[in-house]
Order: C-alpha cells, then sequence, then structure tokens
C-alpha cells in the first residue's frame, strides 16, 4: 500500500536506535524525507548510513545531532529541517527516559527529570513544530506512549509520563483539529532490539526474561521495533486521516486494559 507520504518532511526525536530508528526507516521506506537526531554522534551517524540506503540518498536524511530534552536542542532540530528541505509535515515525538524505583526511593531529582526527559521534549517539539504544520496547511504529530501509560506496570515515574503523554496526544487532536493536524499516540508494549532495556536484562537475567515471556507475552516473544515503526508510518500518513486524538495499542495482546 503506498501511504501517500512521498516527499514529505518528518522529524523523529531519539531515533539513532531502538522504536525512534525503526520510525524513521519506515518512513523513509515511504519516500519520506526525514530527520534523525540523538545525543550521540557516532550512533546517529551510523544510523543516518543506515536510513540513507532505504531512503534513497543522503541528500534526503539530515542527522542533528542535539539534546533535545533540552529547549536550544529541540529547537535545533525543527530550524535544520526547516531549512533543509523547507518545511515540515510530520512530528514523531520518540525521546524518552524514566528513572527512579517505589515511592520511598525516587526523589524529587528523578521525579522531574522523568519530567525533563520525556514530557517536556515533546510538548516543545508540538510547540514548535505546529506552525509550520499549518503553513503546509495540516499534518501530523506521532507521539511514542506505551501501554504502561494506559495501565499499571514498570517504574512509577514511566507510568506516569507515558500517561501524560497519551493525555497531551488527546487535548492536542482536539486543538489542532481545525488546522487539520491529526495528532494521535502509539502505545507499545515489551519490544526487544539491541541495546534496549529488555535486551539488557535478557543479557543479565535470560532465565527470569524466559519466565516473564511465558507469563506475560501470549504470542512467546517480544515485539520487534520495525512493528512499531510501520504503525508510526500508517498514523503519519493520508492514509489515516480520519484516526486523531487516539492512542493505538501495538503489544501483542500483552496489556490487560479494554
Amino acid at each position: 500500500m503506498d501511504l501517500g507520504l512521498q516527499n514529505k518532511v518528518a522529524v523523529v526525536t531519539g531515533s539513532s536506535r531502538g522504536l525512534g530508528l525503526a520510525a524513521v526507516r519506515a518512513l523513509a521506506a515511504e519516500r519520506c524525507l526525514v530527520t534523525l537526531c540523538a545525543r550521540s554522534e557516532d550512533r546517529l551517524r551510523e544510523a543516518a548510513r543506515e536510513v540513507a540506503s532505504v531512503a534513497g540518498g543522503d541528500d534526503r536524511v539530515l542527522a542533528v545531532t542535539a539534546d533535545v530534552s533540552t529547549a536550544p536542542g529541540i529547537a535545533e532540530v525543527i530550524e535544520r529541517t526547516v531549512q533543509t528541505f523547507g518545511g515540515l509535515d510530520v512530528l514523531v515525538n520518540n525521546a524518552a527516559v524514566a528513572g527512579g524505583a517505589g515511592l520511598l526511593e525516587t526523589t524529587d531529582a528523578e521525579w522531574q527529570d522523568a519530567i525533563d526527559q520525556t514530557l517536556l521534549p515533546a510538548v516543545r517539539a508540538c510547540r514548535l513544530a505546529v506552525p509550520h504544520l499549518q503553513r503546509r496547511g495540516g499534518g501530523a504529530i506521532v507521539i511514542v506512549a506505551s501501554i504502561f501509560g494506559r495501565e499499571a506496570g514498570g517504574r512509577m515515574t514511566y507510568n506516569a509520563v507515558k500517561a501524560a503523554q497519551i493525555s497531551l496526544g488527546k487535548s492536542l487532536a482536539q486543538q489542532l483539529a481545525p488546522s487539520n493536524i491529526r495528532v494521535n499516540t502509539v502505545s507499545p508494549g515489551s519490544i526487544l532490539f539491541e541495546g534496549g532495556s529488555w535486551w539488557k536484562r535478557q543479557q543479565q537475567n535470560p532465565e527470569a526474561i524466559a519466565e516473564f515471556i511465558r507469563h506475560e507475552l501470549p504470542f512467546g516473544r517480544f515485539g520487534r521495533p520495525e512493528e512499531v515503526g510501520e504503525v508510526v508510518a500508517f498514523l503519519a500518513s493520508p492514509r489515516a486521516s480520519w484516526i486523531s486524538g487516539t492512542s493505538v495499542v501495538v503489544d501483542g495482546c500483552q496489556s490487560r486494559a479494554f
């Protein structure tokens, strides 16, 4: 299916590996002009080369080394994208970090860090991107949240900021519909990729992870990044023209919520 994304301009934050890289690959495969960004220049350069082979050339890919948890960092990403490609049609907010443990062990600083690294980057990116989307007559925003923004599971801080992202997506969808801008969130379940949190846990304790798979993952495996990336590309496309303000669960039936 042609998603109708040819020559649309897309920014994906946190896109040097994992879900962000999978999303930018899926968009590039649909002939988008794409911007990747991450803090690590070496890994970002490697990811950009990988995406360029899918996109059809280096001139269709922009890599920006930036810390999008800061206001100047995300501003640089959006500004350089518009300068390079002439506009913006799609924003995918993927950057996220949340530490901490239980209530008594988690400090105020860890709570603040979860907000600063996950929620505020999405807010700032949307604020900067929306005027450019409006100039194009509309566009799409996708926020990568989690099933643990919809139900309990994982760290408290992660639950809270992912729930906030889903709420943000709904609010923005209602605000921006008159500008023909659609906003959705994607809620992945447990996804395995090299260097990711589940991969690290599997290396440390394979028996415990095998037990987790047996009890928690009905299909008997972790999800793959590309299974999320393809959904992101669809939601960003005109093929999803009547989908806005929702959270699309991509979890292989892992979650318990209705």
